[in-house]
């Protein structure tokens, strides 16, 4: 069990260095990405790295964008 300074501090750190994103799906629509989340053992870390590996393409098509100028 935490104590209140423990608790205190993870709520200042919390507030200082992070943000909760929240996501509402469907249970119709969204059936496969929910099955999918239902899968993986760490939602969170799965929706990180796919959104980084999108980055990773986005980056690649614009800097291959640019060599082709």
């Amino acid at each position: 069990m935490a104590t209140e300074a423990q608790i205190r501090a993870q709520v200042k750190y919390d507030a200082a260095n992070t943000r909760q994103v929240h996501l509402k799906l469907n249970l119709r629509t969204d059936r496969d990405v929910l099955a999918r989340l239902d899968e993986v053992p760490c939602k969170q870390g799965c929706i990180k790295r796919l959104i980084r590996e999108d980055l990773e393409r986005a980056a690649e098509r614009k800097s291959g964008s640019r060599d082709s100028q």
